[in-house]
């Protein structure tokens, strides 16, 4: 190796080492200036605080048999509105409201309304089963049935009207 290459060598060296003790430097002055203003400024902040309490809660609860679950109250997210749907006051009403999405186009496996072939062996298991699927629900070899249509928020009666309803267009 020549003279001149360990000069360079050694000045090189020199050059990248002043190089990392100023980012070093100004890495502990980064920190230090930081730790003064930080602390203060946004650490003690109540929105600050809150946006991270809200982040760090847990994601789920857990309830336990025998024990009070009180707490673990399932509420509708801040500013959510709470939609009312309206209440349909006889049973067709009920079909054309409710029924009908599914009734209508067969989804889900559901008979269409007027269906006289698909409704005849649900007819014939008489009208208190048919009650009985339609506030219960029912999952069947061809298709389910939610609980009341899932408008779970209506009355036994009203549902029955609305089976009652349906049942006639198939006769």
């Amino acid at each position: 190796m020549s003279k001149q290459d360990t000069h360079f060598f050694n000045v090189f060296s020199m050059v990248i080492g002043l190089l990392i003790v100023i980012a070093l430097g100004i890495f502990a002055s980064a920190r230090v200036v930081s730790s003064h203003t930080q602390q203060v400024q946004v650490l003690s902040d109540a929105m600050y605080v809150a946006a991270v309490d809200e982040r760090i809660k847990p994601f789920s609860q857990e309830a336990v048999s025998g024990q009070d679950n009180a707490a673990m109250k399932i509420e509708a997210p801040a500013g959510a509105k709470k939609i009312a749907l309206a209440v349909p006051k006889d049973g067709k009403e009920l079909y054309e409201g409710v029924c009908k999405a599914c009734h209508g186009a067969g989804l889900a496996g559901a008979p269409k309304a007027g269906d006289k072939a698909a409704w005849a062996p649900r007819l014939a298991e008489g009208m208190p089963t048919l009650y009985e699927h339609a506030l219960k629900g029912y999952t069947g070899k061809t298709g389910a049935m939610p609980a009341k249509g899932a408008r779970t928020d209506l009355p036994d009666d009203l549902i029955k009207q609305g089976v009652d309803y349906l049942t006639s267009l198939a006769r």
